[in-house]
Order: C-alpha cells, then structure tokens, then sequence
C-alpha cells in the first residue's frame, strides 16, 4: 500500500450497499483528504453524535431518497471511544453493513496510545517512515522518539549546540508542526539531559509557539547591541531582567538560524526594535529586525511581503491548512498595504488578490465539504470552536470559558486590532490561528453556526435571521453538562465602558460560559464609503478606544479562557449588475443570493457569469446560494462597496485567537 489510506477505500465500493455503519473512534474517515476521496467516489458521510439531529438529517435527505427506490452510498461514522456499533438505532442495523477501522490496525508495531495524539495530517509522513523502515514492537519512549525523528525531523538525542538546538525549534514552530504535548514532554526530557541545555527554558518554548517567539523576541535587542557599526561583535550585558530565563546570547548569526529571523518580522511573530550606530545594507538579514527612525522601512516590508507570498500560493492539493498559512501571510500584507498610501502596492496586491481567490474558489468547490466533520482538537471551521472550548473546559482545571465573536472582522483587520492591543496591555499573549467561516459568509448562517456547535443544516427555521442564537447557545452547553443559568450571551456590544457591560451580563461566581457579540465593526462595514483603508482607520480608532482590550482583561482578570473570532470578514469590491428577480430571492445581498430551488438560481446565475453556484453543502435542502468571487458584487456598476457573503480569502478565513497573560 502507497497510503494507509488505502487500507480503509479498499472497502469502499460503490453500489454495494446504501448504507455503511463505520466504528471510527480514531477519527481516520474524516481525515481531509480520506473525506475527499471518499465523497469523489459518490459516499456522504454523517457522524452519529445527536440521534435526535441524526435522525433529523437521516429522514429528511436519505430515508426519502430511499423510500422513492433511488440509490445512495451513505455512510454513517460512529466516533465515540468505546461505543459499539450495535449501540445504533435497530433500523441502521437491519439495513446496513457493518465497519471498523482503527490507528492500531494500521500501525500494529507503534504505541497506540502515542499516535492517537497525532493530528491525523502527520500519519502520510508516519505511515511512509513505517514502509520504509518497518520498526520492531515498541513502547511509548521509543514510538515517541521514532515519531520525533521521522515526522518531525528531530533526532533529540543527537541535538549537542546551541545552534541545533535554536534549528529544531525553529523547524518545529515556524512550520506550525503539531506536536502533541506528550511528544513535547518527551523532547524536553531528552534535552534536559543534555548539561548545555539546563538554563534554558525548555518546558516552557518547546510545546508553545507563542512562547517560543517571545523568548526569541527579548534576545533580538541583545544581539543587535552587541553589534557595532560595520557589524562587529562588542560585549553586552542586558540592563534589564528577560522575562525568560536561558543564556542571554542565541546565535541568530548563524546561517542555519539567520534563514527563518527575516521571515519572522516579516509575518508578524517578531517585531523590529530600534537599534542606534549599527550600519546595515536594505538586503541585510537584519535588516527586517530594526525600525529605524526617520526611515520608511513599510516599502522594503511590503516588498518582500510580496515576494513571501508568491513562492508560497497553495496547489490544488492544497490542505485547509496550507490556506490558513497563506490567509495568515496575506493578512499582514493587505493590513500594511489597506494602511499605507501606495497606488502602486494597492494595485499589486489586487491583481495578486484576483489571482488568489480564482484558485481558492476552485479549491473550496473541491474540498470545503471535507471540513465540516473534521475533529474540533484544532477548529477547522467556525462551528468547531465552542466544542473546542468545551473539550479545553472537560480536559483542563479551568471552569470558565469566554467567546467574543467580533462581527465581520477580516483577518486583516484583525493584525490591525493586534498591534494596538499588545500596545494597550503589553503582557497580553495573543496565540493566533485562522478557521474556515460557514459558506454562504452572512452573519444569520456562519454565527448561528458558532454559537450552535452545528452546521446551518440543523437550524432552518432560524437560518434568515440571528435571533435564536442565545437559545442555540444554551441548548449547546446543556448538551455538555452545564445548567442554563451557568452561560450568557450578549449581542450588540462594542461601545461603552467593557467592565460595566459585563457586570450586567456575567455574574463572576456563577456564569461558567459567556458568549459575547461586538458588532462594531460590522456597523463601520455597511457605512464605509472610503473602502478597506477606510475600515483600517475607523477600526483603528474605535480600538484606541479601549473597548476591545478591557472587554479582554476584565474576563482574564476574573478567571476565563477568553477567546476571539469572526463570524466572517469583508472584501472591498465593484459593482457588476444587480439581479432584478423581484420576490424569487429569500436573500438579496451585495454578496450572495440565496433562492429556494436550483432552477430559480439557475435562471440568474446565467445572467451574471461572475457568480458561482454554490452547492449547499451543510445546509438546509431549500437553500441555494448564487455568491460572488474575487472582488465582484451584486450591486450597480460603478458603485464600489465593502460588503461580505461572498466566497473571497477575505470572507471566508477568520481569526481564532486564544487570549492569556503573562505571568512574570
């Protein structure tokens, strides 16, 4: 076999039977591209978790199919660890053919116990390593360690300087490798054995990235001091205490560490300081990391920026995480561009944007439905995220957990916020990521979607509109084991004083949950008339404000896993015709349409070839969007809008942002 994929499609006929009833307490089915496959060969997949929502979804899109003597390939994915299959439904179990499939069949000599932590993107690189080299029976140490060197590419034992030491960190957290923490744990052991290593803070950089970057960040000052002009090394001590503790001197000069700093400032994880009497060429490695004054260093920035991105743009094979990397890149470009006042980038990044989103429509037309029922460890898409915090609140002493769901925010817009955040509250850690907004990008179907824990196919009759969130909200955590008066929710937030608004809605000894909707931006977005470098401004101003950073410290200060995401971003774009199909349409946006049948979109989406039709994957089965690409929109030609809805980076990728302080 070429892919322990292989082992499981190999069951996976078509036409065989309507009905597959699969044990996949591992999570292998809905692997990215194993869903793919499988939904190429013409199977559905439906996870058993809810039998009342199963049932939902089970009568009304396949039962009737069946009962009209129609074919499916159904597949129905029994997760829960434990759960056997005979614990489903009796009906399932007279129709169907019966499954299983586990990590320990598929890797019989490796502790299962280690690779069920894995991220399941890490087993093609295991399953490889395996073929190659087939390991003999082995424990937790020695899978830990031959997982460490063939995924990872760290032989821990072999790591003796400083220099290799620096090297495999920055491997492991500039690619945004997954390690799982007993992997971490292992690492750290290891290299605490080493005598070169005992002040450094290893339990502290190796399993967190955030971590890691700040350690780097306080050492970047040290090196430049000890740089005269010309270059020359001069002796240093630092004036102040660091905040980590470890040798005071990394060798950032060093040519296998040198090759990942410029692309560090470059994207964000480190910020430039300035630095006095040091000469540098604009091509100089170091030159990314000093702000320098009176110097415009945003060009050179912005330049190679550019030059990042376009070695970096996602294939057709592309996972959703190589397009979360890219969306995060692309964000500190336009966030500096949309800030600037460069016709000339302006235009560049448009044209690059274009191109962008014309690969990612097709990719999303590929592989967008293998998201949906992907494991919630690291959220794919928004509807992941509260099962993400109740699974940190199940697995962690941490009771309280707080969602603060900024309407409309682009991931752009949100670097923006980022940099006057960390200005307002200089111990605030940020741990970044991005996940995939529900398709179409409105608010009544990708937030509903958030506060749910469901995709939108399980709330129609509330799927115009948002005024069953705070009900859907509950419903969810009383699923999960809490009392209705243990969570609140709050909508319409954004101005004010942050601590007297959350003292009217939380009541510190008791609300264990708290969802919190600020629609500020989203009300900047529908009046902007001075596009994306407008909403830069205005968001800019809003945030000085310091509404956002004491809505953030007020929930730290009283003891909550504080969390921020968007239910979608916003893209500046052009008017191209607006449809005039009078009542056909339940939703008529700048962005999307939606219609009740195929054959009324059909009709429109002749007329307006620029507009895709989008299939309703996830969604309820009289819902059918038409939702424009690129930088297109539904509204008259030659009116220029900010709008959202549509199927662009800019909408579809949001932040994800995990709040905490610093302790020293």
């Amino acid at each position: 076999m070429s892919s322990w994929r292989d082992a499981i499609l190999n069951d996976f006929v078509p036409n065989v039977s309507k009905l597959t009833l699969v044990a996949d307490p591992d999570c292998l089915l809905t692997e990215e591209k194993l869903a793919l496959e499988l939904r190429g060969r013409g199977f559905d997949l439906i996870e058993f978790s809810d039998p009342v929502e199963f049932r939902y979804a089970y009568e009304s899109k396949y039962r009737s199919i069946w009962d009209r003597g129609e074919h499916t390939d159904l597949v129905v994915i029994l997760r829960l660890q434990d759960a056997e299959l005979e614990s489903l439904p009796y009906d399932l179990l007279q129709a169907g053919r019966k499954l299983s499939f586990n990590l320990g069949d598929l890797f019989p000599n490796l502790s299962y116990p280690v690779i069920e932590k894995l991220d399941r993107s890490l087993l093609d690189a295991l399953f490889e390593a395996q073929r190659k080299s087939p390991p003999d029976r082995m424990g937790d140490n020695a899978t830990q360690d031959f997982i460490l060197r063939q995924v990872f590419g760290i032989a821990a034992e072999l790591i003796a300087s400083e220099v290799e030491l620096l090297r495999a960190l920055l491997r492991l957290h500039y690619g945004k490798l997954q390690i799982p923490l007993m992997l971490a744990q292992r690492l750290i052991h290891v290299l605490r054995g080493h005598d070169g290593f005992k002040v450094w803070p290893l339990s502290e950089i190796v399993p967190d990235d955030e971590a890691f970057f700040g350690f780097l960040q306080e050492r970047w000052p040290v090196f430049l001091a000890r740089l005269g002009k010309g270059n020359q090394v001069r002796e240093y001590s630092p004036e102040c205490d660091l905040k980590y503790p470890g040798p005071d001197h990394l060798p950032f000069e060093h040519q296998d560490i040198k090759v990942y700093i410029d692309n560090l400032f470059l994207e964000g994880k480190l910020t430039p300081v300035e630095a006095a009497d040091i000469e540098v060429d604009a091509g100089s490695w170091i030159r990314s990391g000093i702000a320098m004054a009176g110097v415009d260093d945003e060009t050179l920035r912005i330049s190679r920026l550019f030059d990042l991105i376009a070695k970096e743009r996602p294939t057709a094979e592309a996972r959703h995480s190589d397009w979360i990397a890219l969306a995060l890149k692309w964000a500190e470009l336009s966030a500096r561009v949309h800030c600037g006042n460069s016709i000339e980038h302006q235009t560049r990044l448009r044209e690059i944007g274009d191109a962008l989103n014309a690969t990612f429509a097709v990719w999303l037309a590929d592989h967008y439905s293998s998201l949906i029922n992907l494991p919630p460890t690291h959220p794919a898409m928004l509807h992941h995220v509260p099962r993400r915090l109740a699974r940190d609140i199940e697995n962690s002493g941490n009771s309280r957990a707080a969602l603060i769901v900024v309407d409309g925010l682009a991931l752009d817009q949100w670097v923006t916020l980022r940099q006057l955040l960390q200005k307002q509250d200089a111990h605030l850690v940020m741990r970044e990521s991005a996940t995939f907004a529900w398709i179409p990008t409105l608010t009544s179907v990708s937030r509903q979607a958030i506060f749910s824990g469901k995709p939108p196919l399980y709330f129609p009759s509330s799927i115009h509109s948002t005024h069953s969130e705070e009900k859907l909200w509950k419903q969810f955590w009383e699923g999960h084991g809490l009392s209705r008066l243990d969570v609140a929710y709050q909508r319409g937030l954004g101005d004010g004083d942050a601590s007297s608004v959350l003292d009217a809605t939380i009541h510190p000894g008791k609300t264990k949950v708290v969802g919190l909707v600020v629609d500020k931006v989203d009300k900047i977005m529908h009046g902007m008339q001075l596009g994306a470098a407008g909403m830069h401004n205005q968001i800019k101003q809003w945030c000085q404000g310091g509404f956002l950073a004491g809505l953030v410290g007020h929930l730290l200060d009283h003891g909550y896993a504080v969390w921020l995401t968007a239910d979608h971003g916003n893209i500046q774009c052009d008017g191209k015709g607006r449809p005039s199909e009078g009542v056909i349409a339940e939703t008529r946006g700048e962005r999307v349409r939606v219609y009740p049948t195929p054959e009324l979109r059909a009709q429109v989406a002749g007329a307006f070839p620029f507009a895709h039709e989008w299939q309703p994957v996830g969604l309820p089965a009289d819902y059918f969007p038409l939702v424009a690409g690129g930088h297109d929109a539904f509204v008259n030609p030659g009116e220029a809008i900010v709008g959202h809805g549509g199927i662009a980076i800019e909408e579809v990728i949001v932040p994800l942002v995990k709040f905490s302080r610093r302790t020293k």
